[in-house]
């Protein structure tokens, strides 16, 4: 409104910029609330006024067409940024819904349990949401403590709920259930009643014992890396990976016990698990992201967070873009019995 002035007073009175100052109250509709559309409105019609008489045009046509339409654009403008305002109102109770919701399905892991340390990260490639279909958790059991790392098979909603129904059998199983196999065994029933089957979930699902026992379940997903305290870094792969959660069906019970990988953990050992979400991140040039090559070396950072900290950067330098898929990593330091 100030530039229509200010071009109104240079110009003259040849031009007739008086319905222009309409444009004040439908631009603040925009951002504002209905009293700024209002007080534009005003101002609008005190500058048509104070040009017509400039320009020696008050009480003419020009002058009573240009406050009709600033009247009636004001009017219209006011009732936009009513509606707007109450839509935004909306979206913010949605999104505190949202955000609450994600708050219970991802609870903040501690940065300890039992015999180990913990770093966790989680990236959505959803600009709405913080989480999407990727999932991990921690909980403490009688012999030490039980890891879930998981990837849903899709994107959307479908794959939050889904990963919900993950999360929650595990909750429910890992702190009482005999076996390992036993709590893998749950996430498939749960998944089998409360999904309607149209989505797979690769997984690992770890136990950790206080005397440094591993014992690692892979349903399909990438195998964690393992950094020992003398530097080696291997793959803890299966030779005979399990099916996904949802597809066990085609193996049958059998197939959740057949992909077991057991070693022995010390001091200072490391274990890195990751979704597919980081290896599969490309360059400009379509190349994958190395895990294995990239990430050894920044496996020696002094706490877990900061070696998590080291490996965002260096997928956001190797892609030079911003996530396509959502990625979850865990990184757990096995520190002896507590």
């Amino acid at each position: 409104m100030l530039g229509t002035a200010v071009l109104d007073a240079v110009t003259g009175p040849q031009y007739n910029l008086l319905p222009v100052y309409a444009a004040g109250p439908a631009i603040a509709s925009a951002r504002g609330p209905v009293r700024d559309v209002a007080a534009m409105g005003g101002l609008a019609v005190l500058l048509c006024l104070v040009f017509a008489w400039k320009a020696d045009r008050f009480g003419h046509l020009r002058m009573w067409v240009a406050l009709f339409a600033i009247a009636y654009v004001t009017l219209a403008s006011a009732y936009a940024a009513w509606a707007r305002l109450k839509v935004e109102r909306r979206l913010v109770d949605v999104r505190d819904v949202a955000r609450t919701l994600e708050d219970v399905l991802f609870t903040p892991v501690p940065p300890a349990i039992g015999p180990v340390r913990l770093g966790t990260s989680y990236v959505s490639a959803g600009r709405a949401t913080r989480i999407g279909g990727d999932l991990y958790d921690v909980e403490e059991c009688s012999g030490g403590v039980r890891v879930v790392v998981g990837d849903v098979q899709g994107k959307g909603l479908e794959t939050v709920r889904c990963a919900s129904v993950v999360l929650t059998a595990f909750r429910e199983a890992a702190p009482g259930a005999g076996e390992l196999s036993d709590v893998g065994g749950r996430i498939e029933a749960a998944l089998e009643r409360r999904t309607d089957g149209g989505r797979f979930v690769t997984a690992i699902l770890a136990e950790i014992g206080r005397d440094g026992g591993l014992l690692v379940h892979n349903h399909g997903h990438p195998p964690p890396l393992l950094r020992t305290r003398d530097g080696e870094v291997v793959a803890v792969a299966s030779g005979e990976p399990g099916p996904p959660f949802g597809l066990t069906v085609l193996t049958g019970p059998a197939g959740l016990r057949d992909s077991v990988t057991r070693a022995t953990l010390h001091v200072g050992d490391r274990l890195f698990f990751y979704t597919d979400g980081l290896s599969e991140a490309r360059d400009d040039e379509g190349r994958f992201y190395p895990v294995r090559e990239r990430v050894t070396p920044l496996l020696t950072a002094d706490e877990p967070e900061d070696v998590l900290r080291l490996v965002r950067a260096d997928v956001a330098a190797f892609t030079g873009a911003p996530p396509d898929d959502d990625s979850a990593l865990l990184l757990v330091e096995f520190r002896g019995s507590a």
